[in-house]
């Protein structure tokens, strides 16, 4: 069964129970990409004296997802390496011939700053994405270009859009990229087209929906490639804020050399699956992983018990184009199992709590 998420409604109008307005800030992910890009070419720079060999991108939650991003999109494109950096721990690599992207929304995430901090201190090249808070004081003490993300886009989650677009605009000005404002029109175009579709189809994934939202069933979600593997990680991550479910992701090919093995034996015959594959398709996976999809299908259609498998597919024109429609999806179907779990999307109170946890002296 494959699936595609149109927009007429993300679904979580279905209850009302949305305090932070996040299906309004779903739905507004195109106009937020085309502001972002506009503010952010208004920036000048990174422009260092010194060549740059590497780039790192740091940041965490909602707004790490931008080095995923990043990592997806331009590594592919660009002549240095990249790597994306989620934790309190800034490589021993980087120097004076990094470009150092450090993202956070709010500008206060502690592991953010401290890698930043360090970037700085080894003295790489920095660059900050943010609403504002402690990164957006140091980037200006610093000196460093400051890419302002609006502050009142409800949650870093809901901020995909601008947190990505920034660092691809910064990354083109350093001179290692180019073509942004093109990625970012066929994006804008694509979700558009998505918007306008009937969202017929998703509503035939209700059954999955209300089954996870129930608590009968959880998700996993299954990408290939670097825009399907962002795509999954993504996917998890929403259902786990947003719905506040628990919720798995894995890689093709690499779960084909495992994970594929423990699918014969799954839950018993008295109670179901206690699973849904949905696959995350797109255009730019490679033939064998297409033929892997197919053999999985086979898998679990033959376990035991069958585990229930559906497909949402991307479109549009690039690799862009296509990550941002199956981000844009998952998050519509998000806001669609909230909905049936009767959850606020907006606040994390549980989140809230550890980062007071940890801000105070207990031990």
């Amino acid at each position: 069964m494959s699936q595609s998420a149109g927009s007429q409604s993300t679904g979580h109008d279905r209850t009302g129970i949305d305090s932070m307005g996040m299906a309004a800030a779903t739905v507004a992910l195109p106009a937020q990409l085309e502001a972002a890009l506009v503010a952010a070419e208004e920036v000048v720079g990174p422009a260092g004296s010194e060549p740059i060999t590497n780039v790192v991108v740091l940041g965490m939650g909602g707004s790490g997802v931008a080095g995923d991003v990043i990592s997806a999109l331009a590594a592919p494109q660009m002549r240095v390496p990249v790597t994306v950096v989620k934790g309190y721990e800034c490589p021993a690599f980087v120097g004076p011939h990094t470009l150092a992207i450090a993202v956070s929304f709010s500008g206060n995430t502690e592991e953010t700053l401290e890698t930043a901090a360090a970037a700085h201190d080894a003295r790489a090249s920095v660059v900050a994405v943010t609403s504002g808070g402690r990164l957006a004081e140091l980037a200006r003490h610093w000196g460093a270009p400051l890419y302002e993300v609006d502050g009142s886009i409800p949650m870093p989650r809901a901020a995909v859009g601008a947190i990505s677009v920034a660092p691809l605009v910064a990354l083109e000005r350093a001179g290692l990229l180019s073509g942004v404002a093109g990625w970012v029109g066929a994006t804008v175009a694509q979700l558009c087209a998505r918007q306008d579709s009937t969202g017929a189809e998703v509503d035939s994934l209700d059954e999955i929906v209300s089954a996870i939202g129930n608590g009968e069933m959880l998700p996993v979600f299954y990408g290939g490639g670097a825009l399907g593997v962002v795509a999954a990680g993504r996917a998890k991550a929403q259902i786990n804020e947003n719905a506040k479910i628990p919720a798995y992701a894995s890689a093709m090919p690499e779960l084909c050399h495992n994970e594929l093995a423990g699918w014969d034996l799954a839950g018993r015959l008295i109670d179901g699956s206690p699973l849904a594959v949905i696959a995350l398709r797109h255009d730019f996976e490679h033939p064998q992983i297409r033929r892997r999809y197919d053999f999985t299908r086979r898998v679990l259609d033959g376990a035991r018990v069958a585990v229930p498998y559906a497909e949402l597919r991307a479109g549009g024109d690039g690799a862009m184009a296509q990550l941002f429609d199956l981000i844009y999806q998952v998050d519509v179907l998000s806001l669609r199992i909230a909905a049936a779990a009767r959850r606020d999307p907006g606040p994390i109170p549980l989140l809230t709590e550890l980062k007071t946890y940890l801000a105070s002296d207990d031990i």
